[in-house]
C-alpha cells in the first residue's frame, strides 16, 4: 500500500483541522519539509523532530516523519549550522517531515491532552485552554474521585516518564473530581482551570510563578513532563495511518523532561 505525499499530508490535515490553527500557532504545521512529488509507504512518528529522530526513521527506510515538534517557528532565516545540519538527514535520504503542534495537542479524539483524560478515565468531557477560538486541551470529571498522592501515581504508572517522578503541587482540595489538562507547558491556563472550578491542572513542565499562583487559588498542579504528556498525539496518528495500509514504526526518544 503506498499513498502520494500530498494526499498523505492533505487527509492529517484535514483531519487535524491544520487550517483552523494557522495564526494562532508559531510552528507551520502540515508537511515542514517535502517535495512536490514523493510516495509514501513506510511512515515513522516521534514527538522531536531532531537529528536523532532523522536518523533513526532514515534508518527505518521510512519515507516520512510525523512529528509534534518540528523544526520551523516562525521561519528560517538562514539555513545554515545547527538548522543545516538537522535538516541534512532529511535531504540525503529523501525523507519527508509532517508536523503538528497545537492542532495534535487539543484534538477531541486523537490530541495529547485526550491520551491523558484516558489515562485518568475523565468523563464529561469538554474542550479546555483557549486559544482564540481554539482550545488546545480539555478537561472532564473522574468516575472516581482521586486523592492528590492517586492522582500523581496514575499518572507516574501510565506515562512515559523516563523512570521521573511526577512533581505535585499539592495545594487544592482531598478529593479531585474535575481535572483539567493542557499538555507540554500549560500553566499558562491555571487562570481558566481556577475558572472553570477544577480541581487540579495537569500538564507537563511549570513556571517559577505557578506555585504561589496555586498555592493563593487552592489548586492542585500535577506536572508530568512536557515529553510524558506529548506521546499520546504521535501515537494516535500512527494507528490512524497504519488503518491507511501504510507501515508504520515509533521512534521512542525521551527527555525526562
Amino acid at each position: 500500500m503506498s499513498l502520494e505525499l500530498s494526499t498523505f499530508a492533505d487527509r492529517l490535515d484535514e483531519r487535524l483541522r491544520t487550517d483552523d490553527y494557522a495564526d494562532l500557532d508559531a510552528s507551520a504545521n502540515g508537511l515542514q519539509v517535502g517535495p512536490d512529488e514523493g510516495v509514501v509507504e513506510r511512515v515513522a512518528f516521534a514527538v522531536d523532530g531532531v537529528a536523532e529522530t532523522f536518523e533513526r526513521a532514515a534508518a527505518a527506510d521510512a519515507d516520512a516523519l510525523v512529528v509534534h515538534h518540528g523544526l520551523s517557528w516562525g521561519g528560517f532565516d538562514q539555513v545554515t549550522g545547527r538548522t543545516y545540519d538537522r535538516l541534512e538527514p532529511l535531504f540525503e535520504h529523501d525523507l519527508a517531515l509532517y508536523v503538528s503542534h497545537l492542532p495534535l495537542d487539543g484534538h477531541r479524539e486523537l490530541g495529547n491532552a485526550a491520551g491523558v483524560a484516558d489515562v485518568l478515565d475523565l468523563e464529561d468531557r469538554a474542550p479546555f485552554g483557549e486559544l482564540g477560538p481554539e482550545h488546545v486541551g480539555q478537561r472532564g470529571v473522574a468516575s472516581e474521585p482521586y486523592a492528590p498522592a492517586e492522582l500523581a501515581d496514575r499518572l507516574e504508572s501510565e506515562l512515559e516518564t523516563d523512570g521521573r517522578p511526577v512533581r505535585l503541587l499539592e495545594f487544592g482540595p482531598d478529593e479531585i473530581e474535575d481535572v483539567a489538562i493542557v499538555t507540554g507547558s500549560g500553566v499558562d491556563w491555571l487562570e481558566e482551570a481556577v475558572a472553570v472550578g477544577a480541581d487540579a491542572l495537569v500538564t507537563g513542565e511549570g513556571k517559577q510563578q505557578v506555585y504561589h499562583e496555586a498555592k493563593e487559588a487552592g489548586i492542585h498542579v500535577a506536572l508530568a513532563g512536557h515529553y510524558a504528556t506529548e506521546t499520546f498525539g504521535v501515537r494516535a496518528l500512527q494507528a490512524l495511518v497504519e488503518g491507511w495500509g501504510l507501515e508504520t514504526t515509533y521512534l521512542e526518544a525521551p527527555t525526562g523532561l
